[in-house]
């Protein structure tokens, strides 16, 4: 094998570092709202780039500065969240936000670190694509998980996108890392490379464009987006404005609407509260007609919960599972409580539904649901969607402001629909309410900040696509098997 000169070596770190946060840069500019997808291959190869010539502390330190290049620009909107709606300072919330960046760029850091030191550079290209995925797997389920920003989220209108329902996030995440590896062999006078690539971006187009099939007529949905103020929601005047607001949107909906949908916490209040006002304007709706909503319960133990319910044709209900920390729980609770105004949130100790829970029914078909930020776990909506025709996702994205955030969670949400061949339907508090095909396309939107509704057919799917059926875990095991023969060799390697 010819040697190449390096262009990254380890006594002149620098370029490398600097090249690590250009990387996290460019794989922030791959998702929404840039969606800059083959920037993705591009930013690896800078990561993967004379890896193996680097010392186990400066591939961590490599890693660490791609975490702080893409959390510190993809997840800018954790500040806007801890500032405007934290009720937080400008120097506390900006070092929150710093500590919560550098947090999760250790990540990377340990991931990398790890593959530096426990690796041969024998075809590392495979390797450093597995070991990129496992890093995503493991982000995504350590101390409850972040699965933002994975590398294969950005893909829902690539190229590689009919890969999604065979393998999901993790397999297009997979493909994305191996194209920007050989990328760099390629560009090292390899040019057998090309033809792997080749392949992996040229075999979609043989892929089936349908995995599902529809299960009964079309139901129409109206789906109402109050835009309500969020600092004073919660007050006796919010309490009012919401009931006045949903109240006069929904009997503004057409009478042929099967379904109407109200955001997460739409009304401010509990369930009990709640009742009395969503009876009395069902009443008034045609009777075929509908309604649910995302709503705070309190059992009789006085544990919250985060749910959706509904009145008229509907049967079950759903509490939500995958509860965010420091938003919806508080982690040491006896420790944080009370230090500073961001951990006294309203509504922020709530219990946690269980598992595995029922399909809600309405008008004979299955609804899966997924609140807020369930929906960017692929594994968890998968399970949903086995048992449902059709998934609902309720948010009150008004957390994120003006920001990029309400954007990415979108565009997570299309690759749900994608993955498991579901009609996502999705209502926000201020945006971005949508409805979502089976293709993870959009079919109607409202725009965002403005109260408004949208109205459209929701088609009930049947079937399963590859990784409904199964998961993560075959993209998983093949990351893994990806990274064996690096691993046996840099054993058989003589101390």
């Amino acid at each position: 094998m010819p040697q190449t000169k390096p262009l990254i070596s380890a006594r002149r770190p620098w370029p490398g570092y600097l090249a690590a946060l250009v990387a996290g840069g460019f794989s922030t500019l791959t998702f929404a709202p840039f969606h800059l997808w083959w920037l993705g291959p591009v930013a690896v190869a800078l990561m993967y780039l004379d890896h193996h010539r680097l010392s186990v502390g400066q591939a961590a330190l490599r890693g660490w500065l791609f975490g702080v290049g893409l959390f510190g620009t993809g997840t800018s909107w954790v500040y806007v969240s801890i500032h405007d709606y934290g009720y937080t300072g400008v120097p506390l919330a900006l070092f929150l936000t710093a500590l919560f960046v550098a947090t999760l760029a250790l990540f990377h850091a340990f991931i990398f670190g790890l593959y530096r030191r426990f690796t041969s550079p024998r075809l590392a290209f495979l390797s450093f694509a597995g070991v990129w995925v496992l890093g995503e797997a493991f982000r995504s389920w350590a101390f409850t998980g972040f699965p933002w920003l994975l590398l294969g989220s950005a893909h829902v209108d690539s190229p590689l996108a009919p890969w999604a329902p065979i393998g999901g996030v993790y397999l297009l995440s997979l493909i994305v890392a191996l194209s920007g590896t050989l990328l760099v062999e390629f560009c090292r006078r390899r040019w057998w490379a090309v033809a792997p690539v080749a392949l992996l971006w040229l075999v979609p187009l043989a892929l089936p464009t349908h995995w599902t099939s529809q299960a009964a007529d079309p139901l129409r949905v109206a789906l109402l987006q109050g835009n309500l103020p969020q600092l004073s929601k919660w007050s006796a005047e919010g309490q009012r404005n919401a009931v006045n607001t949903y109240t006069r949107m929904t009997r503004q909906q057409p009478d042929d609407v099967d379904i109407i949908v109200w955001p997460e916490t739409a009304l401010p209040m509990f369930e009990q509260q709640a009742r009395p006002f969503m009876a009395r304007l069902q009443s008034t709706l045609p009777p075929e007609t509908s309604l649910l909503t995302g709503i705070v319960q309190r059992d009789e133990a006085g544990r919250y919960y985060n749910a959706i319910t509904g009145v008229g044709d509907v049967r079950g209900e759903y509490r939500k599972s995958h509860l965010v920390p420091f938003g919806e729980f508080l982690p040491l609770d006896f420790l944080l409580r009370g230090i500073i105004d961001f951990f006294n949130l309203p509504m922020s100790d709530f219990a946690a539904g269980a598992d595995s829970q029922p399909p809600i029914l309405t008008h004979r078909v299955a609804i899966g649901s997924a609140i807020c930020y369930e929906i960017v776990y692929p594994d968890l909506v998968a399970e949903r969607a086995r048992d449902a025709n059709v998934l609902l996702t309720v948010s009150n994205d008004t957390w994120f402001g003006r920001s990029i955030g309400p954007l990415q969670h979108l565009q997570m949400a299309q690759l749900r629909a994608l993955e498991n061949g579901r009609y996502v339907i999705r209502a926000t508090s201020n945006g971005v309410t949508a409805i979502i095909d089976d293709r993870g396309q959009l079919r109607e939107q409202a725009p965002q900040f403005e109260a408004a509704s949208v109205v459209g057919d929701v088609v009930p799917m049947t079937g399963l696509t590859p990784f409904t059926r199964t998961g993560s875990w075959p993209t998983w095991l093949l990351s893994l098997l990806l990274m064996a023969p690096a691993l046996v060799w840099k054993f058989r390697q003589p101390a």
